[in-house]
């Protein structure tokens, strides 16, 4: 999964600047399926790039348009020095989506351990992201990520929940999954965000909405995550 930093251009970007101008373009012949024509904005953008800030955000988009997984890693870590040089509030928010490309473009090289260390590396940014759609986009990113490379091992309850989850899903049930899927989602493995889900099956035990048969599941598994949650 790729994140786009530059998507937060209204919050923390200057639309006039040249080289968010040509990446916004490109991101629109992406949207129209024209791929080569996007490359060739990117690569504009690389060229016009007059400091590390900009060749970062240049970097970014180039990443996305290579042939082969090395040339996709040597992109993206170029786009995470050029961050490093830049290193003020410019950037701040950027690093945990650069993280998860990089540990992205690792998994796709058959590095489960480098990617891991770079899905943690974003676990320790995320806060850094202001809060929004482009912050739930990259923790839930990071989260598939960590469990997909064993960094937070099994999840207490994870069974029930699927279970649950299949259940509303065969029922159209929207409300039970709307208040009880981001939690999951974005889990990272943390205490807090295990109290954050439990506290979301709580909330929905509580209204007591649910058939029988899934309110008694609903209850194993906050018994199960709250056991979990006291023991750490």
């Amino acid at each position: 999964m790729t994140l786009r930093p530059i998507d937060r251009e209204s919050e923390i970007m200057d639309p006039s600047n040249p080289v968010v101008r040509l990446c916004s373009q490109g991101m629109q012949a992406e949207a129209e399926g024209r791929d080569i024509d996007a490359r060739s904005l990117f690569e504009q953008a690389w060229e016009t790039a007059g400091d590390d800030y900009e060749a970062c955000v240049a970097a970014h988009y180039l990443a996305r348009h290579q042939p082969t997984p090395e040339q996709t890693l040597h992109w993206n870590q170029e786009c995470l020095n050029r961050a490093d040089l830049v290193g003020d509030d410019r950037v701040t928010g950027f690093y945990a989506s650069l993280h998860v490309n990089m540990a992205k473009a690792y998994g796709d090289l058959d590095e489960p351990g480098r990617a891991r260390e770079h899905y943690q590396l974003a676990a320790a940014h995320i806060d850094e992201v202001p809060p929004g759609q482009y912050a739930d986009w990259t923790r839930i990113a990071i989260a598939e990520g960590l469990r997909s490379t064993g960094a937070t091992g099994d999840r207490p309850a994870d069974g029930l929940l699927t279970a649950l989850f299949t259940t509303f899903c065969e029922r159209g049930d929207l409300k039970a999954l709307g208040l009880v899927l981001p939690a999951y989602l974005a889990d990272l493995g943390t205490e807090d965000d295990r109290l954050r889900l439990a506290t979301a099956l709580h909330m929905v035990h509580a209204a007591r909405w649910l058939p029988e048969d899934e309110q008694n599941t609903l209850g194993k598994a906050i018994g199960t995550l709250t056991s979990a949650v006291t023991a750490a």
